[in-house]
């Protein structure tokens, strides 16, 4: 019984949150059934690096071509509970910014192409330069980094001047904070995660053409909404109408009984008035019939 109603909590708060709230529910959930999963198999002795793999974003082009939804999974995995945790908590604070100024939609697009846009530079890179020759085939991207940077340089570049407080520093324009984390990512691309280095960098891009878009007139995450729509209405039951029947009425022959109508009930009222005035006696035949008919009805 707790745990039904712990599940019912949780349905309703997830299905009556914001999407930041919804993208906090999925990485986390993602988490812990990866985490409960991994466990089982680790009791088991049985090997847990081949299926999360399945779901991480690999260097090798070959092996992508293996797994291209690993392009979209990878960005909701994380390697641990503190990459999860500052992960989240940026996503939080910076979601909760960013919907201040962009609807709920534009949050959902951006973090899945920030996402994309991440994962799509890290390909790059590992493909095209000859550093990362070595590492390509054992190198695979996992977290929620470059959607998350993506969030954030689009809040910087459009609120540039806005300050925000940070712990032990105080507080920071939002352009100077975008800037730093921009620098510090192109730093250290060459560094032992330079991958996630560079999924960032991908990612704050990402965040630059959204806005950039959004003042020339276009919206670059409509594509991704679109899909995302699509793709959720294969999975939503649409309610059935009850079937309805219609009649459609002969207006010739409504006048028609109408006029019937009307001709009898005066023709009643005439034989009510004889019949008080002077008595049945005084009724005909016919009358006497109509009379009689009309008090069955």
């Amino acid at each position: 019984m707790a745990a039904d109603l712990f599940t019912f909590d949780l349905r309703e708060r997830f299905r009556r949150g914001d999407t930041v709230v919804r993208l906090l529910y999925l990485n986390i959930g993602v988490f812990v059934i990866v985490s409960l999963v991994n466990l089982v198999l680790m009791l088991f002795r049985w090997p847990t690096a081949y299926w999360t793999n399945c779901l991480e974003l690999p260097a090798n082009l070959q092996q992508l071509a293996r797994q291209p939804w690993s392009l979209i999974t990878y960005m909701f995995m994380h390697a641990g509970l503190l990459h999860l945790v500052f992960n989240m908590l940026w996503l939080f604070w910076f979601g909760k910014l960013f919907l201040q100024f962009f609807s709920a939609r534009h949050l959902r697009g951006l973090y899945l192409l920030g996402g994309i846009c991440g994962g799509l530079l890290y390909l790059l890179a590992f493909n095209v330069f000859p550093y990362f020759s070595d590492a390509v085939y054992l190198s695979y991207l996992l977290g929620a980094s470059a959607s998350v940077l993506a969030i954030v340089f689009a809040v910087g570049l459009s609120q540039p001047d806005l300050e925000v407080q940070f712990l032990l520093i105080g507080r920071v324009r939002l352009k100077y904070v975008a800037l730093a984390v921009f620098l510090l990512d192109l730093f250290f691309i060459t560094s032992d995660n330079g991958g996630g280095h560079i999924a960032h960098l991908g990612g704050a891009l990402a965040g630059c053409w959204f806005v950039t878009g959004l003042r020339k007139g276009y919206d670059v995450t409509r594509w991704i909404n679109a899909v995302f729509d699509a793709v959720g209405k294969l999975f939503v039951r649409t309610p059935r109408r009850p079937k309805m029947t219609v009649h459609f009425s002969d207006r010739t022959k409504d006048y028609e009984y109408n006029t019937r109508k009307k001709e009898r009930n005066e023709a009643i009222d005439r034989i009510l008035d004889k019949l008080r005035q002077s008595g049945y006696n005084s009724l005909t035949d016919d009358e006497k019939r109509q009379l009689f008919d009309a008090s069955k009805k």
